[in-house]
């Protein structure tokens, strides 16, 4: 670290599960470096504040910034402990937050286009075995419509509405391929 000559912290607590202790660990940003790592029974800031000065102390170069997913003991402890110190959200965060009216309005927007294809069991349940080429392409179109139903992305990198809307452009486009092919096939 002297040689980069200073340091941006992060700072985050991983609980495996509610009630159990929580793994603090603070690493440099920039060599990705683990500074501490520490199991605390909470997460109240004054334990937190502990820690980050901890880490202070032990280190000769400066402290250019300090990076959190913005919990609010989080904020409070870096306050505290580094009043003086840019504190700010990681990216994931960031845009987590910077995203959230879209992902909404993305969110709405899939549930709206999931009451436009409700209906796939009733359609797979007229199939008729009669002629089993024509039930097993119905079939693998429900089971595309489906899969596109259940696919929820990574928001906030992916809006799930926004992939559900050009997947059934894509699943009707090639229904309207499918019925252009069985018509001329039928001429």
């Amino acid at each position: 670290m002297a040689d980069q000559g200073r340091v941006i912290l992060a700072i985050d607590g991983m609980q495996p599960e509610i009630g159990h202790e929580v793994l603090w660990v603070i690493r440099d940003c920039l060599s990705g470096e683990i500074l501490l790592a520490k199991t605390l029974l909470s997460s109240r800031n004054e334990d937190l504040v502990a820690l980050l000065l901890e880490v202070t102390n032990t280190l000769n170069v400066p402290i250019d910034g300090v990076v959190s997913d913005g919990q609010q003991s989080i904020r409070k402890a870096v306050r505290l402990a580094l009043p003086s110190i840019a504190h700010g959200l990681c990216h994931y965060h960031y845009l987590k937050e910077a995203i959230k009216p879209i992902y909404e309005a993305d969110r709405h927007a899939k549930k709206e286009l999931k009451k436009k294809v409700r209906g796939l069991r009733d359609i797979e349940r007229s199939i008729t075995n009669e002629d089993k080429d024509l039930a097993t392409i119905i079939e693998d179109y429900c089971s595309a419509v489906r899969s596109s139903i259940t696919n929820d992305g990574h928001p906030p990198l992916e809006a799930s509405g926004l992939k559900l809307q050009e997947n059934l452009t894509l699943i009707e486009q090639s229904l309207e391929r499918m019925e252009k092919k069985v018509l001329y096939h039928h001429l």
